[in-house]
C-alpha cells in the first residue's frame, strides 16, 4: 500500500514499492485520503481537492503501469489521515506500507497541534512501514 499526495516523496515512494511488487508480482493499492475537519459532514463538497487526489491515483495507475505492476486506486475520506491508512491497511491485508514524507515533517516535536501522520500510520499498521524521504540538501 502506498498512501499519495502531491509531495514528491509520495512518488517516490510509489516507484519503490512498483520496484518491489515487481520482484513478487504483486499488487499496489494507492491510497489518497481527503481529510475532512470534524465540524463538517464526511461527505462534504471538495470538488477540487477530490479532483486533484482522483488525478494522483490516475498518475500512480500510469506509474504502476510503466512497471508491469496492477495498482488498485482508492479514494477514501476520513478525519484522521493517520489513523485511515492504517485501518485501510487492515483492511487490504497489506504486508507492507511504503509512504513518503520530507524529513522536516519526521522530526519529533512536542510543539505540533495534531499528531504527525507518518507517526499515527508507525503506530497503528498491521505489517512493515517503509519511510521513504529525500537526502537533506547541504548548503554551499
Amino acid at each position: 500500500m502506498v498512501p499519495l499526495d502531491a509531495r514528491r516523496e509520495s512518488f517516490d515512494a510509489l516507484q519503490i514499492a512498483c520496484r518491489l511488487a515487481v520482484d513478487d508480482h504483486a499488487r499496489i493499492t494507492a491510497v489518497s485520503v481527503i481529510e475532512v475537519p470534524a465540524l463538517l459532514p464526511l461527505n462534504a463538497r471538495f470538488d477540487e481537492v477530490e479532483d486533484a487526489a482522483r488525478r494522483l491515483l490516475e498518475q500512480a495507475g500510469a506509474t504502476g503501469d510503466a512497471y508491469g505492476v496492477k495498482v488498485v486506486p482508492r479514494l477514501m475520506r476520513a478525519r484522521d489521515l493517520g489513523a485511515a491508512i492504517a485501518a485501510e491497511a487492515i483492511s487490504d491485508r497489506s504486508e507492507l506500507i511504503v509512504i513518503g514524507a520530507p524529513r522536516a515533517e519526521l522530526a519529533v516535536s512536542s510543539r505540533r497541534a495534531t499528531p504527525d501522520p507518518v507517526l499515527r500510520v508507525l503506530k497503528g499498521a498491521p505489517c512493515r512501514v517503509m519511510v521513504v524521504s529525500t537526502p537533506v540538501r547541504q548548503a554551499a
